[in-house]
């Protein structure tokens, strides 16, 4: 897809299909009643017959059109004009997006990003939001489909996103380049997640990363293989990965880009690329959808994809952390005691909270090897975090406040939100053990803050922030797939910090 900005009369469009606004009570927008006018009162005879009520959401599109310079006009519902939030305005887009993927025409001239949003008055954000929405709803996974299955097309290749002046265009350009890279990074994420676990094993992890650095001079990738993770005292990942036939790969990637000796940024991602739940097996309804438990690892390749094309002027330091977790005559079992690489031992209560194992070597080499300024784990880590929040919101752990605060506005900021979450003392206790420095579970109570809390455990240390995204990853049920979060905030975040620099 093409995107384009630009400025200009919605009648003059010379264009397949020309989107526009209509809020709740049939009141039409301002470019809704200059088509009006050109085309002698069409669209509020359409609204007379009661065809189009503004309600949030609906849309119709007008065709068969005398005098105009455009085939199509979609009309787009906003709901009240007095509400018509950030919310609202992602709502309207995606309405008109569904329309426009199944729709005739090459080419569309998209107003809504015209409109006003309460609490924004930032042209760029209207443009990237849009953006954002749409390459959402235009999102294909066909990767595994067989030779009979015919790929499903798109006539649309060019979209234009309009502004209400010239002066907005340079800011609305910066919208566009922000949000095709992230967007690009989303699609990046979704893509991995959705792979099936035979194909996305850690070694394809792997493979990624250096095809990465392959097509990046600005990226440099190292791969630790089992035996270099041994050497470094790595039991905790090691002890995961004893399971499987597929080796464990500890990954990680560099992209300095900023002032030379800057501490980097440094992104975590637990890259579990299939979850059985080791011994401790998981029901098996449903179990097909663990395949997504390498959504945190995704979210880092989606991050980095992003900070790269968009030439960020930051360090920035991506590591990975993967293996399965399967049982087998070798898995390690309930009782086992890791040592990890911290020198910290682990009493093993359930195998199946085995992406906090991975995590807390990957943290402890973090500590060690790059001093960073700030550290941003991402992990589909516990059910709990999905009975708190749902799919919402991403849980928020952080031992600093000025991080947790920066990562909280970049979600709320790109509408790929994250919501705090307690990290207090007295959650500790909950991981005590008789026999080993802690235990890997901390009980039926409060799941999501233990499991953030035995992470803390190695990022005392570090300015460290968690993100519990198990609720916010993967959609299931009829709609089922990867959604690419939080790869939106986590890039937003980045280009905050970069004009912070």
């Amino acid at each position: 897809m093409e995107y384009l900005v630009k400025s200009g009369s919605p009648e003059k469009q010379r264009v397949g299909c020309v989107i526009v606004g209509i809020f709740d009570r049939r009141k039409p927008s301002m470019q809704a009643e200059a088509l009006d006018e050109a085309s002698n009162g069409l669209i509020a005879s359409v609204m007379r017959r009661g065809d189009m009520d503004g309600k949030l959401g609906e849309t119709t599109l007008l065709h068969g059109l005398e005098d105009m310079f455009c085939d199509r006009i979609l009309l787009v519902g906003c709901g009240k004009e007095r509400d018509f939030n950030q919310r609202s305005y992602r709502k309207a887009c995606t309405a008109a997006a569904r329309e426009l993927d199944t729709m005739g025409g090459v080419d569309a001239a998209f107003y809504l990003t015209e409109l006003n949003v309460k609490g924004r008055d930032d042209f760029g954000w209207s443009v990237k939001q849009a953006l954002l929405a749409l390459e959402d709803v235009f999102y294909r996974f066909e990767a595994c489909r067989g030779t009979s299955y015919e790929k499903q097309t798109r006539k649309l290749s060019r979209l234009i996103l309009q502004v209400p002046r010239r002066s907005d265009l340079p800011t609305a350009e910066k919208g566009v380049a922000e949000g095709v890279a992230t967007a690009n990074g989303i699609k990046l994420a979704k893509d991995l997640g959705n792979l099936p676990g035979n194909i996305c094993t850690p070694t394809y992890l792997a493979e990624q990363a250096v095809e990465l650095a392959n097509h990046h001079d600005s990226v440099k990738t190292q791969i630790l293989e089992e035996a270099d993770m041994e050497a470094l005292g790595m039991g905790a990942l090691l002890g995961v990965s004893r399971g499987s036939r597929q080796p464990a790969k500890f990954i990680v990637m560099e992209y300095m880009n900023g002032p030379r000796g800057e501490k980097p940024t440094v992104l975590v991602g637990k890259g579990v690329t299939f979850d059985a739940g080791g011994i401790s097996l998981k029901p098996g309804a449903a179990m097909d959808e663990m395949k997504y438990d390498m959504g945190g690892a995704a979210s880092v390749f989606g991050a980095m994809q992003a900070a790269v094309e968009l030439e960020l002027p930051i360090n920035l330091v991506a590591v990975i952390a993967s293996t399965e977790n399967l049982p087998d005559g070798d898995a390690y079992k309930p009782g086992d005691i890791l040592t990890s690489m911290s020198g910290q031992t682990i009493e093993i209560l359930n195998t199946d909270a085995e992406g906090r194992l991975a995590l807390a070597d990957a943290l402890t080499y973090v500590e060690r090897n790059y001093q960073p300024d700030a550290v941003v784990d991402m992990a589909t880590l516990t059910g709990a975090c999905v009975v708190a929040l749902g799919s919402e919101a991403a849980g928020l752990f952080a031992n600093n406040s000025p991080l947790r605060r920066a990562l909280r506005d970049a979600g709320e900021l790109v509408g790929d939100r994250a919501w705090p979450m307690p990290l207090w003392e007295e959650y500790q206790s909950q991981l005590d053990s008789n026999f080993a420095d802690m235990a890997n579970v901390g009980g039926k109570g409060a799941g999501a803050i233990t499991a953030a809390s035995f992470l803390h455990r190695f990022a005392r240390k570090l300015r460290w922030a968690h993100l519990d995204i198990a609720g916010v990853a993967w959609k299931s049920g009829k709609d089922k797939g990867a959604t690419g979060r939080p790869v939106g905030l986590l890039t937003q975040y980045l280009i905050d910090r970069s004009t912070q620099a």
